[in-house]
């Protein structure tokens, strides 16, 4: 388990500090798949550093298994990294070296064997589908092929933890479906526990079971995934769960609802029974729906008359309905 606790990181710019992150505490359970996502700034990647301490936290506890790794000495450090993987949004692959040789360099930091270090990096590249590259070169590969061999030497020394900070951003709709159904598939077969970092909510609805918002250093809210992306409670988390409705906000019509439908009442059509029983209509501005979990959500903006009696009928209805729902400013 990964275990934060009070984490906070100050950086010291001439006579002014900027907080990246501030009073942090989070829990990861291991074999799970665990994101974090927040705007640029937000200091999710900052984050991510501090959990293997490429980054210094200023003050708090990281937890590995028990174990704050804030205060181990640098060589035990340095042995404990080997449990936890990384990969970046710019692959960050060493160039001169082939693929194969790219992903046995952590086996040889490690001082692992020539044979042996060669065998695991096959046994991976077979793994992440580049059994056929092994002799190429990074300037050779796509972008897709390039954060697979990231994937793979990550994986060279069985770490217990994966860190993926902002791994798909480099990456086009399909090639990022695909690099994240290889996580999934790791996450499973090798029982790996994974951290995501990202600014993209279909990331995080994709393979994520947890998820934490981060907002100007702060976690704003955190939870299973269906239950955050179907009832945010943050604005930072409305923002980024509902993008779509910012142009639809701007009307000069009555008051705003969002209507937040569960898997219990996804499939009925609350709608047209509100309508009809309420005999009073709406003006619908934003809809959209997702399935999380193998069950299906989805949010609305509604838009109610101007006229009070026939908004007022309409609230009625709603507070003696399943539907979540709260009035938008």
């Amino acid at each position: 388990m990964i275990e934060l606790k009070h984490l906070s990181k100050t950086y010291k710019t001439g006579d002014s500090e900027i907080v990246a992150l501030e009073d942090v505490d989070l829990s990861i359970r291991d074999g799970e798949i665990y994101g974090i996502i927040g705007l640029s700034g937000a200091g999710k990647s900052t984050l991510v550093r501090c959990i293997n301490l490429l980054e210094k936290p200023t003050a708090g506890q990281v937890l590995i298994d028990g174990d704050d790794i804030t205060q181990l000495p640098r060589k035990e450090l340095l042995k404990l990294r080997q449990s936890i993987g990384m990969i970046f949004q710019g692959f960050n692959l060493l160039e001169q070296r082939t693929v194969l040789r790219n992903v046995t360099f952590p086996l040889e930091v490690a001082g692992v064997g020539r044979q042996a270090a060669r065998e695991r990096a096959e046994e991976l590249l077979a793994l992440v589908g580049l059994s056929d590259r092994a002799g190429s070169y990074p300037s050779q590969l796509s972008g897709g092929q390039k954060q697979r061999v990231a994937i793979a030497r990550a994986l060279a020394t069985r770490p217990k933890y994966l860190l993926c900070d902002e791994a798909t951003s480099a990456l086009d709709p399909n090639t990022t479906r695909s690099i994240l159904d290889l996580l999934r598939q790791i996450n499973e077969t090798l029982d790996v526990t994974i951290v995501v970092i990202t600014h993209e909510m279909k990331v995080i609805d994709q393979i994520c079971d947890r998820v934490a918002v981060i907002d100007h250093s702060r976690i704003a809210e955190e939870g299973r995934v269906s239950e955050v992306f179907t009832n945010p409670k943050s604005a930072i988390a409305r923002e980024l769960i509902l993008p779509g409705n910012r142009k639809a906000l701007n009307t000069k019509g009555g008051r705003r609802l969002r209507l937040t439908f569960d898997a219990s009442c996804s499939r009925s059509p609350i709608i047209s029974d509100m309508v009809l029983e309420c005999q009073v209509p709406v003006n619908i501005l934003f809809a959209d729906t997702q399935e999380f979990e193998g069950a299906v959500f989805g949010h609305m903006i509604i838009e109610l008359p101007n006229e009070e009696r026939q908004a007022d009928r309409i609230i009625t209805w709603l507070q003696n309905s399943p539907v979540e729902w709260q009035e938008e400013a």
